[in-house]
């Protein structure tokens, strides 16, 4: 897992982000067990404290749970990685708008549909 941290969010969020990137692109399966937090602390080369407050959050929102004395596994629950790839889409949509309100452009939803049909077309 490749994180470019950005200085301006705290990285235990950007680990528990990257972490629900993997998840929702299949990258990180349901059940499947996730990097041990000695692991990806070594691999992202932070403290793995950091690692773990990540996962704590994961295991609060339910993105992860723990087997003692094995690890930490993707949920299995297949409604809640489909609201987490519901979430993240929505996250991205909220960010284009504000990045596209923040340049001065006015854009309507006819707009942008039109632009993602092409995208489509051309892909």
């Amino acid at each position: 897992m490749k994180i470019k941290f950005d200085e301006s969010k705290p990285i235990y969020l950007q680990i528990g982000d990257a972490v629900k990137k993997a998840i929702a692109r299949g990258e990180l399966k349901m059940g499947e067990k996730v990097p041990s937090v000695r692991e990806l602390a070594i691999e992202l080369k932070v403290n793995p404290n950091t690692v773990q407050h990540a996962y704590q959050e994961l295991i609060r929102e339910g993105i992860i749970f723990t087997k003692r004395g094995q690890g930490n596994f993707v949920s299995q629950d297949p409604e809640k990685i489909k609201t987490l790839r519901q979430q993240l889409i929505k996250e991205i949509v909220e960010n284009f708008v504000r990045e596209i309100n923040e340049v001065g452009f006015s854009i309507s939803s006819k707009d942008i549909l039109e632009l993602l049909e092409e995208k489509d077309d051309r892909s």
